[in-house]
């Protein structure tokens, strides 16, 4: 069974930093791609990085800021949020899906993923 659990979010006021980790478990695939998203109530699930091996695909509104990388020795995937802005709070997801659209920005379409974590929030105060 694919487990994934996020961790790392709280609150932080503008210009610092969280690091997001997601810990991964039970994939179907042999080839992973592991992306982020971001959702505030009451509008449409933001993709905010996507990762396999060296591929990365950020969202514009983070390219610069925010960094995906994964150690796969503890099957963990993490994302390095530096410089945040109010604008960055929401509830925060990993995901898991076939690797392969990871190649583009595919990556950071939702529905190409099949398992999803609980999600962690992260709040930006100005």
């Amino acid at each position: 069974q694919v487990q994934l659990v996020e961790s790392g979010g709280g609150s932080v006021q503008a210009g610092g930093s969280l690091r997001l980790s997601c810990a991964a478990s039970g994939y179907p695939y042999s080839r992973v791609c592991m992306g982020w998203f971001r959702q505030v109530p009451g509008k449409e699930r933001e993709g905010v990085a996507s990762l396999y091996t060296g591929n990365t695909f950020y969202a514009d509104s983070v390219k610069g800021r925010f960094t995906i990388s994964q150690d796969n020795a503890k099957n963990t995937v993490y994302l390095q949020m530096n410089s945040l802005k109010p604008e960055d709070t929401a509830m925060y997801y990993c995901a898991a899906g076939p690797f392969y659209f990871c190649l583009t920005e595919l990556g950071l379409k939702g529905p190409n993923y099949n398992y999803w974590g609980q999600g962690t929030q992260v709040t930006v105060s100005s």
